[in-house]
């Protein structure tokens, strides 16, 4: 029995330290937490159960059989994180550069499915160089069975990667599956293919941070939906995310108690929208100003910045934003403003998130870069998520709400359930000067006519009350009781219930 004993020991403190205490130190030298050190931050002080510990790999070509280290490479288990389980796996770069081999892949693959039989949420923590090249086809077969965990576990319980180091290759199309993806400045990367691979077909000289950076998926290609300092402030501001977000897909995200009164009215927003109609404003002004204690966690803010998507609450329950945003490209809808907001409002509805979306939008973005780009179908894609959208959704429009972009931004007639407008809303197929010149264009060369005919335009139609006699909208407010409104719609839309046809699944127009 003692020897028995000792051999536990022993193989826990060989697992524990990983690839040995140089490759610890040169993680260390990187500016990078261990495997183990990162689960130590985002768990609950010592909530954490660890699976696997003693698992290794069967691989014997090339002299692996010589080289195994208990665990192989990935840290799997559970834990809380304020209170509430989470499966958590963590690659561990210092073992074999953190490779995939086949028992690694069934180390996560267990967790997964443990996860949602059991209806909890799935962290990963990706540091590691890639399949395992010495098992050849089998750790690229233990890829394909942690993808199809990925797609089997979507809607069914929230799933978050973050980035902590390499990840490269086929390893790419987990994170990409999962619901959101965070990453760390300077120190993380994701591309399909390297620098070194891309000179040598395209001839192009690109830097490992340039291709695939924490910068570059924040900002230019929206794969990741935020970028921090460093790993402890990763993983702290994890932690403060997934208070936002439900268990699974059975339950709604926990309320928090807040001393913020739901009836407060707010009077400095009576003079937030300017009174030229030209004029640009802060749409996260309103965002933060009517939600619980100011409290917005924002995502893709670098991306796509004329739409805005993150949660915060409202009455202590958990709401996603959506919001035009003035200050860019005049809140115009684009192709990737469309990518940004479909996707989350799909997240939403999967999870039981209540909709909130604030709307000044003056149409679709033209130009031969957006058609050529398929904003026809891009754009689609916010339409359909709204349509499909079952959970409560209160809109409310602020200014303009024109066209096309009207009906895609949580209108009435896409089973909006509360709809307001302010009272200086214009709802309308396009601007008056737009409008006028095509319907009085035989008047064109008199500018006096054309100013008189907008001017009448603007009085009939740049209002909320025509959209309000047809029920369109279902009331006009005051700007100063935004928060009171909403908090009572989304109060009375609690247990609201939806009866779909039967289907396996709808046609996204991808």
């Amino acid at each position: 029995m003692h020897n028995i004993v000792r051999l536990l020991e022993e193989k826990r403190a060989q697992a524990r330290l990983g690839g040995g205490q140089a490759r610890i130190d040169a993680q260390h030298a990187k500016g990078k937490l261990t495997a183990r050190e990162r689960l130590e931050v985002l768990l609950d002080e010592g909530s954490f159960e660890e699976w696997d510990l003693f698992v290794e790999h069967r691989c014997s070509d090339f002299g692996m059989d010589a080289q195994k280290v208990p665990g192989d490479g990935v840290v799997t288990g559970h834990g809380l994180i304020n209170g509430r389980p989470v499966f958590v796996f963590s690659q561990d770069f210092t073992v074999f550069g953190g490779s995939l081999s086949e028992a690694h892949a069934q180390k996560i693959c267990k967790i997964m499915d443990t996860a949602m039989r059991v209806g909890a949420p799935v962290i990963g923590i990706n540091d590691s160089g890639g399949a395992r090249i010495q098992e050849g086809v089998a750790s690229l077969g233990g890829y394909a069975e942690v993808f199809q965990r990925n797609v089997t576990a979507s809607g069914v319980v929230p799933q978050i990667s973050l980035i902590m180091g390499p990840c490269a290759g086929g390893a790419v199309y987990s994170p990409a599956l999962t619901d959101f993806i965070f990453m760390v400045k300077d120190s993380s990367y994701m591309f399909v293919t390297g620098p070194d691979v891309v000179k040598t077909v395209t001839h192009e000289e690109v830097t490992a941070e340039d291709l695939g950076g924490a910068l570059t998926h924040t900002t230019r290609s929206g794969v990741a939906d935020l970028a921090f300092e460093n790993d402890i402030e990763a993983l702290i501001r994890v932690r403060e995310f997934f208070n936002y977000l439900p268990s699974n897909n059975r339950e709604k995200a926990p309320a928090c108690a807040s001393d913020d009164p739901p009836d407060r009215d707010e009077p400095s927003l009576d003079t937030l929208v300017p009174e030229n109609p030209n004029q640009p404003y802060d749409m996260r002004e309103l965002i933060t100003k009517v939600a619980d204690d100011g409290g917005f966690f924002e995502l893709q803010p670098e991306h796509a910045g004329n739409i805005l998507i993150g949660f915060g609450r409202m009455g202590g329950q958990t709401v996603g934003f959506v919001a035009n945003q003035p200050l860019v490209l005049a809140g115009c809808l684009d192709i990737k403003s469309s990518i940004k907001a479909a996707r989350f409002v799909r997240f939403c509805d999967a999870f039981n998130i209540p909709v909130v979306t604030f709307v000044d939008v003056p149409g679709f973005l033209p130009g031969t870069s957006q058609e050529y780009g398929g904003i026809i179908k891009h754009g689609a894609k916010l339409l359909y998520a709204y349509a499909e959208c079952t959970v409560p959704k209160v809109t409310v429009i602020t200014r303009k709400a024109y066209g096309g972009a009207y009906d895609v931004m949580s209108s009435k007639h896409l089973r909006g359930d509360v709809n307001f407008a302010w009272p200086a809303a214009e709802i309308a197929v396009m601007g008056a000067k737009g409008a006028v010149e095509i319907i009085f264009r035989s008047e064109k060369d008199d500018p006096e006519k054309l100013a008189a005919r907008e001017a009448e335009y603007r009085g009939k139609f740049a209002n909320p009350f025509i959209a309000g006699a047809r029920g369109y909208i279902d009331d006009v407010i005051m700007p100063h009781g935004t928060r009171r409104r909403v908090c009572r719609a989304l109060a009375m839309l609690r247990d609201k219930k939806i009866d779909e046809p039967w289907r396996k699944h709808g046609n996204l127009p991808l």
